[in-house]
């Protein structure tokens, strides 16, 4: 989204904030939120990866939509982990991300898979609207082919108060700048890297990539001067083109860095919130082989780029609009066959028969292909998430009920042979042909707002929108 646009839908009661309309800031559509992020984030993490020895999976945010449900259970099901993996959902602090980090990488034990995803809302009209942002970071940790090891790390707790989120609110209340500067990030943050430079046995002035998310421009420069750190080392904090991601955000800037640092540099992680943590890396010879599938640069170059602030307002549920009768259609999620057909909903399974090497999704108790027949006890499982696909009809459909009008949906062609209906996502202005290439997003398919409950299902979006 333009902050520009934000600022000007805004110029009548907060002129002010034309000065912070640089630029673009990240947000969710409306199927997006932080558990889809989290599986697309751990999708470019894992590609390839053989994913029976991921062990463990930790899942760190502040803003994910439910209070008593495990988030990491449904992103490991998408993922299609091992059911003997342990899942962990992380919160409550905007340093859950590096406490999750911390705590993932000094137990060890087996690989693990680590993600920071979030979704900050900010009021309508507040500085905290126009500077946040929407993203998430993914980590696979281990022994084999390691791209930075940990030296060292420290960590403090204090109950410094620099903003909160009541359990029924959608918004932070966020104290005074001067104060969460002076008596929080610059005394801090000072005592906890000291104590992980020690750990690490290295110096300030060893700091090749120093990356400490904040609120207020000029402080991560600020803290880098009182400990010593070179100027030139500080980080970019994707102000400009992504905006503050809240809990992720200093995740989201380390794998950042891991895309252009070389072997022997020296990265210092700072997580802030009712204390602070102080991770020191170092770079490996690894680094030199490593290419991410997408990465925080693929990410940003693949972006739209909206002016129309109303539909942001919309997506986040800020803003109540008249959407017909079509819209009061009540959809209730069957949780037994939502059980019952993980492996499909979730994982996106299709069968592929032995006896005659049909390819079927949804699976039926029987070979769809009339000449066969064979019981589904003769089916292969075969993943369709990275399959390449195209488009093989399509239609944009501008009087069902759709929070993203219009509605395209169509059917889709899978390289492996399968073909299904599916609905397709974020056409950008070049719009869809028959045979445009398509990729499998894992998004939300809809929410039955009577109980409020998000229904996770996997779509197509064009690869170049």
């Amino acid at each position: 989204m333009q902050r520009a646009a934000i600022a000007a839908a805004h110029k009548w009661m907060a002129p002010s904030l034309k000065s912070l309309a640089k630029g673009h800031r990240a947000f969710c559509s409306w199927d997006e939120d932080s558990v889809t992020m989290a599986v697309e984030a751990s999708r470019d993490a894992l590609d390839n990866r053989d994913r029976a020895g991921i062990g463990k999976l930790y899942l760190s945010s502040t803003t994910m939509p439910f209070a008593d449900l495990q988030h990491s259970a449904i992103v490991a099901g998408a993922l299609n982990l091992s059911s003997a993996c342990q899942t962990l959902d992380l919160g409550s602090t905007q340093r859950a991300g590096t406490s999750a980090l911390m705590a993932a990488l000094q137990n060890g034990g087996s690989d693990a898979l680590l993600i920071a995803s979030e979704q900050p809302k900010g009021k309508p009209g507040s500085i905290q609207e126009i500077g946040y942002g929407a993203g998430a970071a993914a980590f696979t940790l281990g022994s084999q082919n390691v791209i930075a090891s940990l030296l060292g790390a420290a960590s403090r707790t204090s109950f410094f108060v620099d903003h909160f989120r009541a359990s029924d609110s959608d918004y932070n209340y966020v104290w005074e700048e001067r104060w969460i500067r002076d008596e929080g990030y610059m005394k801090l943050v000072p005592d906890a890297v000291k104590a992980a430079l020690k750990d690490a046995k290295v110096s300030a002035a060893d700091i090749s990539h120093f990356i400490m998310p904040s609120p207020m421009k000029g402080l991560a420069d600020a803290v880098a001067k009182k400990l010593g750190v070179a100027a030139e080392s500080v980080s970019d904090n994707l102000e400009e083109n992504c905006g503050n991601t809240g809990s992720a955000h200093g995740l989201l800037m380390l794998a950042k860095v891991l895309e252009q640092a070389t072997p022997g540099q020296i990265i210092l992680v700072v997580g802030f919130g009712q204390g602070c943590d102080a991770l020191v890396f170092q770079v490996t010879e690894a680094i030199s082989k490593f290419k991410p599938r997408r990465g925080v640069s693929g990410a940003l170059a693949d972006a739209q780029v909206h002016d129309a602030y109303l539909r942001m307002l919309s997506y986040e549920g800020n803003i109540d609009l008249e959407w017909g009768m079509r819209a009061e259609k009540t959809v209730k999620t069957a949780l037994t066959e939502q059980y019952r057909s993980s492996n499909q909903l979730a994982s996106f399974m299709a069968g592929k028969c032995r006896c005659c090497q049909t390819l079927q999704f949804p699976q039926m108790p029987y070979c769809v292909n009339p000449e066969c027949n064979a019981s589904s006890e003769n089916f292969d499982q075969v993943s369709l998430v990275d399959v390449p696909n195209s488009v093989l009809t399509y239609t944009a459909d501008w009087l069902s009920y759709h929070p993203a009008p219009p509605l395209y949906v169509g059917f889709v062609q899978f390289e492996n042979g399968a073909r299904l209906l599916m609905e397709t996502v974020e056409v950008g202005a070049a719009g869809l042909d028959v045979g445009t290439p398509l990729k499998v997003v894992f998004r939300i398919k809809d929410i039955d707002t009577t109980r409020g409950y998000p229904r996770y299902f996997w779509k197509t979006t064009p690869i170049e929108a």
